[in-house]
């Protein structure tokens, strides 16, 4: 028979000690669990104001964004923060304008990356104790093979997602040749899992389809969470419905040929129901692990349309700094906290959902050089705040990237505050619009407010002339 031995009084108590904080640590990873949202960011590319149902397409059936926004808030000022790519993606990571960072065009996938000294919502979350995930499009630069490969041997490299605060990323190799040619075949939608990077590694080929591939690896990485019970950034980033313009799987295609639809916009529509179909199948999963109720998903496109977009009732398009150009889609769905199939009439800036995610999650973090704004206020009560100025500048692009000729004055740089816009071109003023009365921007009232004009020119040149980290960014020649 085997006699217990009795632990010397003071060992016993620091093995007490020991276990009590072990239970404590339990009970906080299961508090943060609880009392932490989790955050989901969908971003389309391309996509215009007037390419989704909730927001009036009369051409394009998306009944799973429509349904989401019926759980949530629809908003109808909302803004990129540039009219093109790169420069957007990088003010949603930094709460940022672009200009911070000297971005004023869509990267070329050579030199230019976010710059290292920037800090990402994902760094943030990440030292809260969140798991950070990126998937998808990403053209913030170091996702050339050449810096992948350069990284994973422990060599200096342009930072990618994963230096960026990510813990794991699946991307597209963005770079010629690969990207350019994908492009020009009109194969990257088709070919585009051949040609994938996982955490800085060449992931083996699938011959799934591009969209469909992303949301898999968004459900494999839910699973995983549900599992593990800790708050997760998850952030989605889908190529469509950027050029090329490809055949989407059926059903998709065959809907709209069925009413005699032809050509690209044929093309065009099939791969925004595809995107459609797609975020309704994420949807349902994270309703089916238990994980939509505390999980604040947001919604956007990077800038306004293309091609064959639809800029709904306002101005221009892509590359350019009309309404058509900057004023996007947004949805923000939180269930219990955010009020149901509401619309909001706040102005709020790509910028600010960094701002307003962190008050989300109960972080109170100083951090006054954000150009964002908190709107968290506003998404919970649907009340009305008036917004702070908003700043553009973006290098001029002589091709314009929608339909028709591209809309005069050709701006370089806006400035946005409350109902005034006020358009510089490369000579100075160039119009004012009151967009209360004119959110279609016909009718320059420069000449009639002077004063206004002077105001709104001096802020706006105050911003312009703030210093610059140019580190990321390199204007090629």
């Amino acid at each position: 028979m085997k006699v217990a031995r009795k632990l010397p009084i003071g060992l016993a108590f620091i093995f007490v000690l020991i276990a009590c904080s072990e239970n404590r640590k339990s009970d906080l990873k299961l508090e943060n669990r609880v009392s932490k949202p989790n955050v989901i960011i969908l971003l389309a590319d391309d996509l215009g104001y007037g390419d989704l149902g909730c927001y009036g397409s009369q051409s394009i059936e998306t009944p799973n964004i429509d349904e989401l926004a019926s759980q949530g808030v629809r908003f109808t000022r909302f803004y990129s923060a540039s009219a093109v790519c790169s420069p957007s993606r990088a003010s949603l990571l930094t709460g940022k304008y672009p200009l911070r960072f000297d971005i004023r065009r869509h990267f070329t996938d050579n030199q230019e990356h976010l710059p290292k000294s920037s800090t990402t919502i994902a760094e943030v979350l990440k030292g809260e104790g969140y798991e950070t995930a990126h998937i998808g499009k990403w053209h913030l630069g170091g996702l050339r093979p050449m810096d992948y490969e350069a990284r994973s041997e422990g060599k200096v490299a342009n930072p990618g997602p994963l230096q960026h605060g990510f813990d794991y990323s699946l991307t597209s190799i963005e770079g010629a040749p690969v990207r350019p040619e994908l492009i020009s075949q009109r194969r990257l939608y088709r070919e585009g899992g051949k040609y994938m990077v996982r955490n800085d590694k060449k992931a083996p080929e699938s011959d799934k389809h591009w969209t469909e591939l992303k949301v898999d690896e968004a459900i494999t990485l839910l699973d995983g969470y549900a599992e593990r019970k800790n708050p997760f950034f998850l952030n989605i980033w889908f190529d469509v419905p950027h050029t090329p313009y490809e055949p989407a799987p059926e059903p998709h295609l065959s809907k709209y040929k069925a009413l005699g639809v032809t050509g690209d916009q044929l093309l065009f529509r099939s791969m925004v129901s595809h995107l459609d179909a797609n975020i309704g199948r994420l949807i349902k999963h994270l309703k089916n692990k238990g994980l939509f109720e505390n999980t604040i998903i947001l919604f956007a496109s990077d800038n306004g349309p293309a091609f064959q977009g639809n800029p709904g009732p306002f101005r221009g398009g892509k590359t350019d700094l009309h309404e058509g150009g900057v004023r996007v889609p947004f949805i923000a769905v939180w269930k219990d906290h955010f009020p149901e199939n509401t619309h909001s009439f706040n102005t709020i800036h790509m910028a600010d959902l960094f701002p307003t995610v962190l008050d989300a999650v109960g972080m109170n973090i100083d951090m006054p050089n954000l150009d964002g704004k908190n709107k968290l206020e506003q998404l919970k009560n649907n009340t009305y705040s008036e917004r702070d100025a908003i700043f553009w500048q973006m290098d001029l692009y002589k091709g314009f990237q929608n339909q028709g000729p591209k809309p005069q004055p050709y701006a370089t740089s806006t400035i946005v505050e409350g109902k005034w816009k006020l358009v510089i071109d490369s000579l100075g003023p160039a119009a004012l619009y009151d967009l209360n009365a004119d959110h279609r921007e016909l009718y320059n009232v420069l000449e009639n407010e002077p004063e206004l004009v002077k105001n709104l020119s001096d802020k706006l040149n105050a911003f312009l002339e703030a210093e610059r980290d140019t580190s990321g960014f390199v204007q090629l020649h």
